[in-house]
């Protein structure tokens, strides 16, 4: 399918701040088909905002039939070009990542669907996805209602509530009362989820995964929960990963995603009944 790049500036007011939101765009199109109506998807970046590996990742999601609407984090404090991959690149987006508030991401999140669902070639059905911070931003996002499905990829700062200002790290179960974290609020979220990690991810460690995956099971999220062995952190960015990009989990992972969108963006499910759903015990 073919793609056609756009942005969008969308004015936000969080924390007595005016300030100016750059959505990237990448819109797929039908030659002879102009009022062909698509999904849309939320598509949050890691920490360096809308890089190469993050326009590409759309581009790939366009090219399946959904409109992406890309937007840039750090608008806040700076403009919506990306952090170089270096050093002070991953300091710069390290310290604007805690400084950020949790209003200010959230009404980022609800600024970007409010796009997506202005757009009339967009079908009503909206998905969320994103990397690292996004995968957190992906996360969180879905609280809103009108998220119907999530692919988190390796999100960070869910499991010690660290995303926003905070005064330490915190990975207990119960958590603070009153707690405004995402893992705290997972009993609010309607949206299907797909949380992808690697075994050997250095920012989310084996208790932290245990932890997510234990808070999803017990705010009774409907989730699938991916461990790859091999994997570590950033292992879908195609560009400057470190050493750690692979290809071939990457597209056994963009699979999941084409599988959750295609089922609850691409059909129209009705109502879920809330039934308990019968299954027979056999061989």
């Amino acid at each position: 399918m073919l793609i056609k790049e756009s942005h969008a500036d969308v004015k936000t007011s969080v924390d007595g701040k005016e300030t100016s939101m750059r959505i990237f765009v990448f819109h797929p199109t039908i030659p002879q088909y102009p009022d062909a109506r698509f999904p849309g998807v939320a598509l949050f970046s890691e920490i360096y905002q809308v890089t190469g590996p993050v326009a590409r990742f759309a581009r790939q999601i366009a090219g399946q039939g959904y409109i992406v609407a890309a937007p840039s984090s750090y608008h806040d404090f700076t403009g919506p070009e990306a952090l170089a991959y270096d050093v002070p690149g991953t300091d710069q987006g390290n310290e604007w990542k805690v400084k950020k508030t949790l209003k200010s991401y959230d009404e980022d999140s609800y600024k970007t669907v409010d796009y997506l669902l202005s757009l009339p070639t967009c079908s009503g059905r909206v998905g969320a996805t994103g990397m690292c911070l996004g995968g957190h931003l992906a996360l969180r996002a879905s609280l809103d209602p009108r998220i119907s499905g999530c692919v988190a990829y390796f999100a960070t700062d869910v499991h010690s509530r660290t995303l926003g200002p905070y005064s330490k790290a915190d990975m207990s179960a119960q958590g603070p009362e009153n707690s405004n974290h995402t893992i705290d609020k997972l009993g609010e979220m309607k949206a299907e989820v797909a949380m992808i990690f690697g075994i050997k991810d250095t920012h989310v460690p084996d208790l932290g995964r245990d932890l997510i995956r234990q808070k999803l099971r017990d705010a009774g999220v409907v989730f699938s929960f991916y461990e790859f062995a091999w994997a570590q952190h950033a292992f879908i960015r195609d560009e400057l990963s470190k050493g750690r990009y692979d290809p071939a989990i990457t597209k056994v992972c963009f699979e999941v995603l084409l599988e959750l969108y295609g089922r609850v963006l691409k059909t129209d499910l009705g109502p879920r009944d809330g039934k308990p759903e019968k299954i027979e015990h056999v061989c």
